[in-house]
């Protein structure tokens, strides 16, 4: 299996390979020769270039790679080509398995109007919006008098919050199109957008959904990744904390029926925002999510090991009835950031890493003293995770793991996941998203 990726999601996957007795092929850019994913691969190519364009977003080299490996299965983890449908589409025609949805399911939920669309097909409403394509910024004057202020205009093909500008008045709303349609051209390379209202105090909820082949669809409870900057995810914890028993059972269904609606096969989450008893559709990501390794801590499924064996055509081997959330489980993303400078990103080397260790800590990373950090791809270091018995527990192994944490050479954002714990009292019950400075993080 070519893992088409690299960074800790590549070292994750080629562990699951090494566990399922499946040879793992690796590919690294000229800056990744010497990343961990491609020493623990069975096999490594080297694809070129410096950045993701010359390397890790060029489809016909990692198809000529394939060919020359002879893999007869691709995984391509998160981000880059993990919900490009032109990509598990031409991996298909080469009689390749894509471990992922089918190029349908992820056209028809990589369109946020189509997404949309989908859901509310099922029953399952989203935030009031709109699901034509903005023409002008009339129409979104005219929904502002309809729904008021603040509206997000947002990027149809987008995600990550790139693409997505707030309007808190009508004289924002030209400056936040143009806006808006530089930054999805830039990332996405498409420039269509929507708008719905503004949430203004939301928590960002999210449901892991599992479906075979065989029509068999279910969910593994909720996440909170309510604490983010700049609209992307800083601290997970599953399950989802201080949302009534009910609404957390009606958020599973409706996972479940979105997923089932656009007969979605393999892993993928359907996230919701959730405000004041109420949860609203967002939209649903046909990948592994990195925040993954929370779920499989209070459930006990190893998502990539389903993943394949999804698509390898097995059945789930088990029900509804069988998930069964044990404990608490928070995850920290330890990025190369400041912190103290909007969370700046801080490319560099790693001088000194220790990672934490004990009872219930696990660390997904692919670094190692000595390691450069390149600055053309993500500033994720690694993931820490760890498991309590119950949230606070979690919260207060979490600090304890943090503390013992150490990485020199770069800044990074361990103080600042020290800072939103300090932040959540034993008694807290609302989630990690804190209000730091007047602004929630």
């Amino acid at each position: 299996m070519l893992v088409a990726n690299r960074g800790e999601i590549a070292v994750r996957v080629i562990r699951a390979c090494r566990e399922l007795g499946i040879q793992s092929v690796a590919i690294y850019s000229d800056l990744d020769r010497n990343a961990l994913h491609t020493r623990l691969a069975d096999e490594a190519y080297a694809l070129g270039g410096s950045t993701a364009s010359e390397s890790y977003l060029d489809i016909p080299k990692i198809l000529a790679i394939i060919e020359k490996s002879g893999a007869d299965a691709v995984h391509p983890g998160y981000g880059f080509f993990s919900e490009n449908a032109e990509f598990a589409e031409q991996i298909t025609e080469k009689g390749v398995t894509f471990i992922g949805p089918s190029s349908d399911a992820i056209r028809v939920m990589g369109d946020k109007i189509s997404a949309r669309l989908a859901a509310e097909k099922v029953g399952v409403s989203g935030v009031p919006g709109t699901t034509d394509f903005i023409e002008n910024s009339s129409e979104v004057n005219e929904f502002a008098k309809e729904h008021g202020y603040p509206i997000a205009i947002k990027a149809a093909y987008g995600g990550g919050g790139r693409g997505m500008k707030v309007v808190h008045s009508e004289e924002e709303i030209e400056g936040a199109i143009d806006s808006a349609q530089r930054e999805a051209v830039a990332y996405f390379g498409r420039g269509e957008l929507y708008m719905e209202r503004y949430l203004t105090k939301p928590r960002h909820i999210e449901v892991q959904v599992l479906a075979d082949s065989h029509g068999n669809t279910l969910h593994l409870g909720t996440r909170d990744c309510s604490a983010q900057r700049r609209h992307q995810k800083l601290i997970e914890e599953a399950p989802a904390s201080g949302i009534e028993p009910d609404v957390l059972v009606s958020m599973g269904e409706a996972a479940v029926a979105v997923a089932e609606g656009c007969d979605y096969v393999n892993a993928g989450t359907v996230e919701f925002l959730y405000e004041n008893g109420a949860f609203y559709y967002l939209e649903m990501n046909t990948r592994l999510q990195v925040e993954h390794p929370v779920t499989e801590m209070v459930t006990g499924v190893d998502l990539i090991a389903e993943q394949i064996k999804i698509a390898g055509g097995e059945n789930l081997e088990f029900n509804q009835d069988d998930i069964q959330l044990n404990g608490h489980a928070i995850e920290c993303r330890i990025n190369a950031e400041d912190p103290s400078h909007n969370f700046r990103p801080s490319p560099g080397k790693i001088t000194g890493w220790l990672p934490p260790g004990g009872p219930g800590v696990r660390v997904d990373s692919h670094v190692y003293t000595g390691y450069e950090i390149p600055p053309f791809y993500d500033s994720l270091i690694g993931k820490l995770i760890v498991w309590g018995k119950d949230r606070n527990t979690a919260i207060k192994r979490m600090n304890r793991a943090l503390n013992e944490c150490a990485v020199t050479g770069i800044p990074t954002t361990i103080n600042f996941h020290l800072t939103c714990l300090l932040y959540t009292s034993d008694a807290a019950d609302e989630g990690l998203g804190v209000d730091l400075g007047g602004r929630r993080i």
